[in-house]
């Protein structure tokens, strides 16, 4: 690879990265709701949900994706209520009258499945690595170094976009402290992430 083909790599990452989709939404949400490290687990989720449909593109693995069709649609079933719940959840939570903190109830592991259930949700995204990788590089010329520095690329990029999200959703919610506000947008999170979800399940 040259510096050339991992800056254009990156470049359109970013542009794919900043455009809303179900991982965006995902991640606000959880911001919105418990705050930046609730919603970073869910990026981590994502992240690692991407390289592994990244790594089975490089590796020629395509074919995984119909031998594996029934099983895709069964984490879409079951990812996409895995999110509604999660939804549910953050929309009946109680207020904190004092801090806001979110939803305790939900730990790192589940913030972090639910970012992983929503990529893996997606078998689109195999495809995808599968025909934009091959503009940047030469996917059967490639050696580990280069493998290694093309996932480095997408960690880096997808998860800093995602972070950006994250954290600018956390900002915007210091700005509402009542407790009338602090339950709007619970409800606001909750709708979005259960909205996820069932767009997830009505594409299985």
């Amino acid at each position: 690879m040259t510096i050339f083909s991992i800056l254009g790599l990156a470049g359109a990452m970013l542009l794919l990265a900043i455009t809303p989709g179900p991982g965006v939404f995902a991640t606000v949400a959880r911001a919105l709701a418990s705050g930046f490290k609730h919603a970073s687990l869910v990026v981590a989720g994502i992240v690692v949900g991407d390289l592994i449909f990244l790594l089975l593109a490089i590796y020629g693995l395509s074919a995984m994706a119909d031998v594996l069709g029934s099983f895709f649609t069964v984490v879409k079933y079951l990812g996409g209520t895995y999110l509604i719940w999660i939804g549910y959840k953050i929309w009946t939570a109680e207020p904190n009258k004092t801090v806001i903190e979110g939803v305790k109830e939900l730990s790192w592991k589940s913030n972090f499945f639910s970012g992983l259930a929503i990529t893996l949700g997606n078998p689109k995204v195999i495809l995808f690595y599968l025909g934009f990788l091959p503009t940047f590089v030469n996917l059967s010329a490639l050696s580990t170094f280069d493998v290694v520095i093309i996932a480095i690329v997408v960690s880096v990029v997808l998860g800093g976009v995602m972070l950006g999200y994250a954290y600018s959703a956390t900002r915007a919610k210091q700005l509402f402290k009542s407790e009338k506000t602090e339950r709007k947008m619970n409800r606001i999170a909750g709708g979005v992430m259960m909205t996820t979800g069932t767009v997830l399940i009505a594409k299985a």
